[in-house]
């Protein structure tokens, strides 16, 4: 039986995982843990990571992927800006945060915050040839893509796009979704919009 899932790159030799201070990401991770009274235990099983390597990023002596701090922002319900350092208001010049997975890059611009939702921009770029695989967000989240360069196969596992150079593409991101760069370097805007719960 042939498995049609898309598989993660493995991770091409870069720098840091994380260009934000690893102690201050740990500190707002255990923070929205301990707000949701959730276990460290607890958490690194419904993350489906190690213990050793959550307690790890609590403290600030890992530093975490983008995959990582997906699987734990996913879990706690918050976008993944809750945890990073935020851009420097009306300063092009300051650095940006960059978070590294195992096929490219995010780099946060802007975090937007209005009355029903949490929206994010970020410069992504995927290496090409390479598949960065991301789990499902929370309920509700979508990603909106407008592409600049490249071409690839982008979406949720059971409904993949092709998002090419000049195209725009939107999907459902509370479901497992891959982007999968073609024969070039892909590199995009992308826009995550997570709704606030009700209630």
């Amino acid at each position: 039986m042939s498995d049609d899932r898309p598989t993660p790159t493995a991770p091409a030799p870069r720098a840091a995982a994380l260009d934000d201070d690893p102690a201050a990401v740990g500190r707002r991770i255990r923070a929205l843990r301990e707000e949701r009274g959730i276990s460290l235990s607890e958490l690194a099983r419904r993350a489906g990571i190690g213990k050793a390597t959550l307690s790890g990023l609590e403290t600030g002596v890992r530093n975490p992927t983008l995959e990582t701090l997906y699987a734990v922002t996913g879990r706690l319900g918050v976008p993944l800006a809750a945890v990073l350092s935020p851009p420097a208001a009306g300063d092009p010049h300051t650095a940006a945060t960059v978070v590294r997975g195992a096929a490219g890059e995010a780099t946060l611009l802007e975090v937007i915050e209005e009355p029903d939702a949490t929206y994010e921009l970020y410069r992504i770029h995927i290496r090409a040839g390479a598949t960065q695989v991301s789990p499902a967000h929370g309920a509700g989240v979508t990603e909106h893509l407008t592409v600049f360069r490249g071409d690839a196969t982008v979406g949720p596992v059971e409904a993949p796009q092709q998002a090419t150079a000049g195209a725009y593409v939107r999907f459902r991101a509370d479901t497992p979704h891959f982007y999968a760069a073609g024969t070039d370097d892909f590199e995009a805007a992308l826009l995550i919009r997570s709704p606030r719960a009700s209630g």
